[in-house]
């Protein structure tokens, strides 16, 4: 069953364990007691016990003395339980049968996977392949693969030949699904789910995603239903508590959404919704030293994630920890990669350090406080995007990409470190090469455009924003689309776009907020525009919306 999570690393990593434990195809022919055993173990994973597949395959094997015809299944049951070093030292220990062979290798793949080794996976699913290449639960691996890879659109084709090799495989289904939440949006996977539960209405997989996309959609009510469905079907999935922690949240309910969440215990602690979550909850109660210890860990483990980088900020001010809010932040600000609200509060610590001392430097800073406040004041709608800082020399970046061009984390550094250093057009063929070696995923895209629109190359980087929007049609994509536009004079159409956006996301503050921004100073949108600004107003804009621990997508926020 497929653990769902709310960014691209840790949803990936719950799909791996759902994979694993997911039922393979019992083998033709054989031993009747293997057959037996292989069958048990089959219904124990499917209604999510590998504990019970472990036992009774052990219990075969003891009797049977057929190690290597069910070695593939007793892995695939260590590896349901999360024990992949057991499952890998299963396999290793001796051969497959041909009929086992497809699961053994598989399994092999999904341990590699959930090590973060790409490669290994590839190769074990390459094996699998020659054996087993119907098995639709090897191609969701597969389309798993692909999607913590980068490789979206082959993550879709992936996807889409688990669902047309078996269109009842609950996997599959809800796989498919979240890959056209993330394509389309959120409406447009609600039929999907709907369509899938009409067949497995109690796979946790699917009521999980389903009750995710809810909670993002504002149906808080339908999505507890489900969520309680959920805990019914598998009453140890803290799945179903952490969605109603984020319903509580949403609601305003902070010590409830709090109790709730630290019920679930240490299964969530490195999630990163989860710990944006427990950053929101611990402010919102008053204890910043938590907040801030949570946001930060989130930080340092993703730093180019500019929500948690913002929430980190109003944590670190309400401390009236100026020093280190200047030092984390001011950069930001700098390169104008920081919105109105982040210029004021590092504008306020900048004033507040001031305060402390007499000197010319105290002066300085001052004035940069006031100065950064009085911007903040002039700023609308959503700041643009820029590169973050590099923190290599350019020399020692170039060295690293011509070893590797092909890989991004070679290529981006190189292209900050450049744009830094106003090689603007070099930087250009970096970002082009690398998009033109990853043409299906929306990171790489959205860089080739990035650096067009800070060549001034609106049209252009549209083109780069459209393809990317193809693949992956998020909130960073909304946002750099709707800059383009605006900067080719094409507000009309930014507007439509955006109002499309939040048909589809209709809890987005940000498409809300681009949206406001638009219809500014129109006098026939000045009724739409008191309700949208009332609609921001209610959706919290004092700390970011939580989000739901939704299986799709990038970064959180």
């Amino acid at each position: 069953m497929i653990r769902w999570r709310p960014c691209r690393a840790a949803l990936l990593r719950s799909a791996v364990i759902a994979l694993a434990v997911s039922g393979a195809t019992m083998a033709s022919g054989g031993d009747s007691a293997i057959a037996a055993a292989r069958h048990a173990a089959d219904a124990a994973i499917a209604r999510g016990d590998p504990v019970s597949a472990e036992v009774g395959i052990r219990k075969a094997i003891a009797q049977t003395h057929a190690d290597d015809a069910l070695r593939a299944w007793l892995a695939q049951a260590l590896l349901g339980e999360g024990d992949r070093n057991a499952a890998r030292r299963v396999l290793d220990a001796g051969a497959l049968t041909p009929d086992s062979a497809g699961l053994g290798w598989r399994v092999r793949g999904l341990i590699a996977l959930a090590d973060g080794d790409l490669r290994g996976a590839a190769a074990a699913f390459d094996q699998a392949l020659n054996v087993a290449p119907h098995d639709a639960d090897l191609w969701v691996a597969i389309a798993s693969m692909r999607f913590t890879g980068g490789e979206q659109a082959a993550s879709e084709a992936a996807a889409d030949r688990a669902v047309a090799l078996d269109p009842r495989n609950p996997r599959a289904l809800a796989l498919r699904g979240m890959l056209i939440r993330e394509q389309y949006g959120l409406s447009a996977a609600l039929p999907w789910f709907e369509q899938a539960l009409l067949l497995h209405p109690d796979e946790p997989a699917l009521l999980d995603a389903y009750a995710s996309t809810l909670v993002d959609m504002g149906e808080y009510r339908a999505a507890l239903i489900v969520a309680r469905k959920l805990y019914d079907v598998e009453p140890k999935n803290q799945r179903a508590r952490l969605i109603e922690a984020v319903v509580a949240a949403r609601a305003g309910q902070t010590e409830l959404a709090r109790s709730i969440l630290q019920r679930t215990g240490t299964a969530f602690r490195d999630m990163p919704a989860a710990m944006l979550l427990t950053g929101v909850l611990e402010y919102r109660a008053g204890n910043v030293d938590l907040a801030v210890e949570a946001l930060e860990r989130l930080v340092d483990r993703q730093p180019d994630n500019l929500l948690a980088r913002h929430v980190l900020a109003r944590a670190l001010a309400a401390k009236a920890d100026w020093r280190r809010l200047v030092d984390r932040f001011d950069g930001d600000v700098t390169a104008g990669r920081a919105g109105p609200d982040l210029v004021a509060l590092v504008g306020t610590a900048w004033t507040r350090l001031a305060a402390r001392g007499g000197d010319a430097q105290a002066h300085a800073d001052r004035e940069r406080g006031r100065a950064l406040i009085a911007r903040a004041a002039a700023m609308t709608g959503a700041a643009p995007a820029a590169a973050l800082p590099a923190n290599a020399t350019l020399a020692v970046l170039a060295q690293h990409y011509a070893d590797n061009p092909r890989a991004a984390g070679n290529a981006v550094p190189y292209i900050r470190a450049l744009i830094a250093a106003h090689q603007a057009d070099v930087a250009q063929s970096v970002a082009d090469r690398l998009r033109e070696d990853n043409a299906g995923n929306t990171d790489a895209n959205l860089l080739a455009g990035d650096v067009r629109m800070i060549r001034g190359e609106a049209r252009g980087a549209l083109i780069d924003y459209t393809n990317a929007a193809a693949i992956r049609f998020n909130v960073a994509v909304l946002v750099r689309m709707d800059a383009a536009l605006r900067a080719a004079r094409r507000g009309a159409d930014a507007d439509a776009m955006t109002s499309r956006y939040l048909a589809q996301n209709p809890e987005s503050v940000t498409a809300m907020t681009l949206l406001a921004a638009g219809w500014a100073g129109n006098p026939a949108r000045a009724h739409d525009l008191l309700a949208l600004r009332k609609a921001i107003l209610a959706r919290g804009v004092q700390m970011p919306l939580v989000q739901a621990p939704s299986t799709a997508g990038g970064k959180t926020g």
